[in-house]
């Protein structure tokens, strides 16, 4: 559970903009989404070389 003190004088904009923050660290709904569906280790392989052959193709592009 994550805990924000807020400081002395500090407007609760402040608090919960800093409490989003550190919620978006911990990647708390990443883990959660993550967890939803199970992929097999062949297709999360795949999608990697898919993405890393994307990245080139466009790093090739930039250099031209």
């Amino acid at each position: 559970m994550l805990v924000i003190q807020v400081k002395e004088g500090e407007g609760i904009d402040r608090a919960l903009k800093r409490y989003k923050r550190k919620f978006d660290r911990t990647q708390t709904m990443r883990q959660l989404r993550k967890r939803q569906a199970f992929t097999k280790p062949s297709i999360s392989r795949r999608e990697e070389f898919i993405k890393a052959a994307y990245v080139q193709n466009l790093r090739i592009k930039e250099a031209e």
